[in-house]
């Protein structure tokens, strides 16, 4: 099958590689030529434009940064739906909110594009090892067809039913992730005002039953107050953002979520929206 990559960003240009380790027959389109380069001396083939991109291809994935960003590059007459063939697939891998999704599953009947939802588990580590978990909502026929590719980028595949259903699971991870690691941020802060030696805590904490298990590779980020950037701050302010969205749609109060929001929108303010979002950590030792 023709597969086309959009979107090579930190994760989508580790995706796309994977692809390629499997022979398959990729077409990638990317805003900078920059990154198409790196993945056309692998095998790829690099689009001038995102129609060109996916006028061919069986299936199109995307990892795109906003909703707003995948609008623009996929709806309407100029979009890239409407250039895609009839009955071939668009898995979009973007964190969006699940009314948005059902909302593309929608733009994309319009063209005869068949549509699912698959967003991703993991930052940078992951996406380099093809261990991503994948939540996709969608019928089965289309989720089998994609399968083979998923299990080519990750580890695993969790379907969850219908369109919006990936993106409504995804959500639920990353507000736990975001309020994560503003918790373990806190004990280790406190631990260290209280005279325990930080090495200890961070060595000690992430071990223990009540931790998040990711926490053991932030804890190297803390040591060091190095956050390169695996998964940025400012998404994880957008995501919660949307979470916030989502819960007004459902009229659900979410009090912790929202606060977190505030934290990650403060640090990003601060200077720290490309960094990692671990590095909410260097913000919350200021206060």
């Amino acid at each position: 099958m023709k597969i086309t990559f959009i979107g090579l960003g930190i994760m989508g240009s580790r995706m796309a590689a994977n692809l390629l380790k499997t022979g398959a027959d990729l077409t990638v389109y990317n805003r900078s030529s920059e990154a198409m380069q790196a993945l056309v001396a692998k095998g790829a083939t690099a689009a001038n434009s995102i129609t060109d991109a996916v006028k061919n291809a069986d299936i199109v994935f995307s990892m795109l940064a906003t909703p707003e960003v995948v609008r623009n590059l996929f709806f309407g007459q100029k979009g890239a739906l409407a250039a895609m063939q009839p009955e071939a697939i668009w898995a979009d891998c973007t964190t969006v909110n699940p009314s948005f999704s059902k909302e593309a599953a929608l733009e994309a009947q319009q063209y005869g594009i068949r549509f699912a939802d698959t967003p991703v588990a993991g930052t940078k580590p992951q996406a380099q090892n093809a261990e991503l978990v994948f939540f996709a909502g969608g019928d089965d026929a289309t989720l089998a067809t994609i399968a083979p590719y998923l299990d080519a980028m990750g580890a695993k595949t969790i379907t969850l039913g219908t369109t919006g259903q990936g993106a409504s699971f995804k959500m639920l991870v990353n507000i736990m992730l975001a309020q994560s690691m503003i918790i373990f941020s806190e004990a280790v802060i406190l631990g260290e005002k209280m005279g325990i030696d930080k090495d200890f805590l961070l060595n000690t904490l992430p071990n223990l039953a009540v931790a998040a298990p990711f926490t053991k590779f932030k804890a190297e980020m803390v040591r060091q107050d190095d956050y390169e950037v695996q998964f940025p701050l400012e998404w994880m302010q957008k995501d919660l953002h949307l979470a916030a969205l989502t819960a007004y749609e459902h009229q659900q109060p979410l009090y912790l979520a929202n606060l977190a929001k505030e934290l990650f929108a403060s640090a990003s303010k601060q200077g720290m929206s490309r960094l990692d979002f671990a590095a909410i950590h260097r913000y919350l030792e200021t206060k």
